[in-house]
């Protein structure tokens, strides 16, 4: 039997706080925890109690620029991987980018 991966899925939100917007899915394989942070600091914040849980990937969402991925890049410090799914102009965030918002 095969080890369950485990990754983290963080997107941005007005006023979330990931302590309280976060859900799992979990499949047999594989168990995605998705949470919600209103900026790029509460996302560095998560990134060490993540790790610690057993992360081995962390995915954020296109409302992260390249400033705020590479913000969760240095604090990941290449203890997981950090992807990006990609667009720079977020419908969610009034079609910016959160590096135009959390500077």
């Amino acid at each position: 039997m095969s080890e369950v991966l485990k990754a983290a899925f963080i997107f941005i939100a007005p006023q979330a706080s990931a302590q309280q917007h976060y859900s799992w899915v979990k499949t047999p394989q594989v168990e995605v925890k998705m949470l919600a942070v209103s900026d790029y600091q509460q996302a560095c914040d998560q990134i060490d109690a993540l790790i610690e849980e057993g992360m081995v990937a962390i995915e954020l969402c296109a409302g992260f620029g390249h400033q705020g991925v590479a913000a969760i890049s240095e604090k990941a410090d290449g203890r997981v991987p950090v992807g990006v799914v990609r667009f720079d102009h977020h419908p969610g965030l009034s079609y910016n980018t959160g590096d135009n918002l959390f500077r």
